[in-house]
């Protein structure tokens, strides 16, 4: 996949993280209305039913035959499991809590990135991925003053596994398979497995078809789900992983803001203390690259 220009690149890292923050106390928002599996699958559903219609134009690039144990494995991974523990554990823990422990991800995708997808580790690099983790783990632990119940913490560890594994997998097939309809697939395929798990265990009577909630669905399964993944999955195409990882480390920061302003959660001072240190860690990660770019630059003038 080419390169994205710098000014593409900040556009999107931009709506994702945005997008992705929002996510979250939406989702703890759209809990009230809906049991949680059945939630998962309807909005990843039609997330994915809506990229398949844009991906018909360029039908010869799906090549199911030869690709689908990618895109079963992929969806598995970054749909199933992150979703399914994600939508689940939001129901034990608050959406601030829940969404800076699950992105404890950028640093796992840093270390799987070094082991698998040969990226550098500088000293640097790695320190920078450390003062990511305090600045979460700060942020975590303000939300620690509630109420908080250990299943709640291990389906957010586990969401972040996944999409850790989902990521690099994704990464390492990315040169197999067509962006499009690997996003459109996999998503496809996971919202139905959601959507039958959540038929088999959880009452579609349960769910209260208010306006209110048929626009938050509506809203999580366009920009979130749809948008959201195809934006992520052409960064990691085009970069290194570990690089782009870094930027969400500012993702809590929008969720738990968020979080705060519509849904009544509290914040700490804990919270500013882990704005510095992700910010510092954001610096540390890309700053070589930065250098290594204007030395390139000055060496072809």
């Amino acid at each position: 996949m080419p390169k994205l220009s710098r000014s593409r690149t900040a556009v999107y890292l931009a709506f994702l993280i945005i997008m992705w923050g929002i996510n979250w106390p939406l989702t703890k928002f759209a809990l009230e209305y809906t049991p949680p599996l059945l939630f998962a699958g309807l909005r990843t559903c039609i997330a994915g039913l809506l990229l398949i219609l844009v991906a018909l134009q360029r039908f010869r690039e799906l090549r199911f035959r030869q690709n689908w144990p990618i895109y079963l494995i992929s969806s598995l991974l970054n749909i199933v499991l992150f979703y399914g523990f994600q939508t689940i554990g939001l129901g034990y823990v608050p959406a601030g809590l829940f969404s800076a422990i699950v992105f404890l991800q950028p640093v796992l995708l840093g270390i799987a990135a070094w082991l698998w997808l040969g990226e550098g580790m500088s000293g640097k690099k790695l320190i920078g991925l450390l003062l990511g983790f305090l600045g979460v783990a700060a942020i975590s632990i303000g939300g620690l003053a509630g109420h908080i119940a250990p299943a709640g913490i291990f389906l957010a560890i586990g969401s972040a596994v996944a999409w850790t594994l989902g990521t690099v997998y994704m990464k390492k097939s990315s040169g197999r398979v067509d962006t499009l309809w690997m996003t459109a697939i996999q998503i496809t395929m996971g919202g139905i497995v959601l959507l039958a798990s959540g038929a088999v265990v959880e009452d579609w009577t349960a769910i209260r078809w208010e306006p209110v909630f048929i626009y938050d669905m509506l809203f999580i399964s366009v920009f979130v789900i749809a948008l959201g993944w195809l934006t992520f999955f052409k960064l990691i195409g085009s970069g290194e992983a570990s690089k782009v990882g870094s930027f969400t480390f500012l993702i809590p920061l929008i969720a738990i803001s968020c979080s705060v302003l519509f849904l009544g959660e509290h914040v700490t001072l804990n919270l500013a203390a882990g704005l510095v240190l992700i910010v510092l860690s954001i610096l540390l990660v890309n700053g070589k690259q930065r250098r290594l770019a204007a030395n390139s630059n000055a060496a072809q003038s």
